[in-house]
């Protein structure tokens, strides 16, 4: 069974208070960045309400009217009894590629170069600021837990965990609002990375750049860790020019 701490520590670069006003909506989008991210996995519970309405600073019939809206599109089911809650259903578009109608719709819908040319200049950021502010003790437990679960992911969760490790350095980094714009554009580049297939090869690649980047990061040495993420941005970006463009 999924540790509750473990999913609730996973979800800290994601949720947080929405503003009053719109807070139906943007607790919506949280949690549907959540799913998309795959922060919680196909099969797993999010947390409970009271922990979700909490974090997020609405009450509990706005929580429900959200988690009702993700019940109808099919992303999440509800489950009672002992064990029950709110557990996020499989994608029905796991399979390598997906469909030719879904891989079209997708791509129509996104700039594809703006989206990596942001995504570029977060995460290089990111690096950077982490190296040269440095981490303390826990942090950098954190980020080796992190790149150590990739190591260790099954392919079909790779994705899954690769965007955790990114998200944790977005957080890492300082800046609530980097982690928030991360998020975001890292839920888009999950939806076009869904259209190519897993290339072993190109995986064995990232997890040597994603092991350069951590011990540079712990090292203290910003221009290597910022290098080492632009290589590592390129490597995607590269791949899905080649794959949707």
């Amino acid at each position: 069974m999924v540790n509750e701490s473990d999913t609730s520590d996973r979800l800290a670069p994601v949720l947080r208070p929405v503003r009053a006003g719109n807070g139906f909506e943007e607790a919506l989008e949280q949690i549907l960045q959540v799913v998309r991210l795959g922060l919680v996995a196909a099969g797993e519970r999010l947390p409970a309400e009271r922990e979700l309405a909490d974090r997020l600073r609405i009450s509990r019939v706005t929580l429900r009217e959200v988690l009702k809206v993700l019940q109808d599109q099919g992303l999440v089911e509800s489950r009672r009894g002992r064990y029950g809650g709110t557990f996020v259903r499989p994608r029905s578009d796991t399979h390598a590629g997906g469909s030719e109608e879904e891989l079209r719709r997708r791509v129509a819908d996104v700039d594809i170069e703006d989206i990596l040319r942001f995504r570029e200049v977060l995460e290089v950021g990111a690096a950077g600021l982490c190296a040269a502010h440095g981490l303390s003790e826990e942090q950098a437990d954190r980020l080796r837990a992190a790149l150590a679960a990739t190591h260790d992911a099954p392919l079909a969760d790779y994705r899954r965990l690769d965007t955790l490790l990114h998200l944790t350095l977005a957080e890492l980094s300082g800046s609530a609002t980097l982690t928030a714009q991360y998020a975001a554009v890292r839920a888009t580049v999950n939806e076009l990375l869904d259209c190519i297939p897993l290339l072993v090869r190109n995986l064995e690649h990232s997890q040597h750049q994603h092991t350069a980047l951590v011990e540079a990061v712990l090292e203290g040495d910003a221009d290597a860790a910022r290098e080492v993420m632009r290589e590592h941005c390129g490597g995607t970006a590269a791949l899905l020019r080649g794959f949707l463009t």
